[in-house]
């Protein structure tokens, strides 16, 4: 195997990983939420967190390392317009994540002390959840922007 096809894969891998990873807990996370049901919500986020430390976190990390050395060994321009945009939408990606991080980290925390202790979710969760939600979006349709500027390498 050479390092170009090892490099590809894992590239490919990780960014599966990231997508996958975003796009299920995303799922779990939302509907649970709905449910309004404390003690799921609490092992929900707490799942959830657990889950971009394990996955995504390693795979944003993995990301840019093997994008730059598959940039480097195919001889890619760095200015060229698809990698430029993929670079800026990685960027506002990152700008929504640790945020949402963040947020879920707090959800995580008010959900276990509402549920230990049998009191309702506190209101400011319904903030922190419609921020979440909000950030979400952006970050999803980068993603799916990326992925495409991966496989079909524009001029734009």
């Amino acid at each position: 195997m050479t390092a170009y096809v090892l490099l590809k894969l894992v590239h490919i891998l990780s960014s599966t990983l990231l997508f996958g990873t975003g796009l299920g807990t995303a799922f779990f996370m939302w509907f649970t939420w709905r449910t309004g049901n404390v003690q799921a919500i609490a092992a929900a986020s707490r799942l959830t967190v657990r889950a971009d430390w394990c996955f995504t976190t390693p795979a944003v990390i993995v990301q840019p390392v093997t994008g730059i050395a598959l940039v480097h060994l195919m001889g890619f321009p760095w200015n060229s317009p698809w990698l430029v945009a993929a670079m800026g939408l990685y960027l506002l990606i990152g700008l929504c994540w640790i945020p949402v991080v963040v947020l879920q980290m707090r959800v995580r925390d008010a959900a276990a002390v509402a549920a230990s202790t049998g009191q309702p979710l506190p209101a400011r969760c319904t903030v922190l959840m419609r921020w979440w939600f909000a950030l979400g979006w952006p970050a999803f349709v980068a993603v799916m922007g990326i992925f495409w500027l991966m496989v079909a390498k524009p001029a734009l």
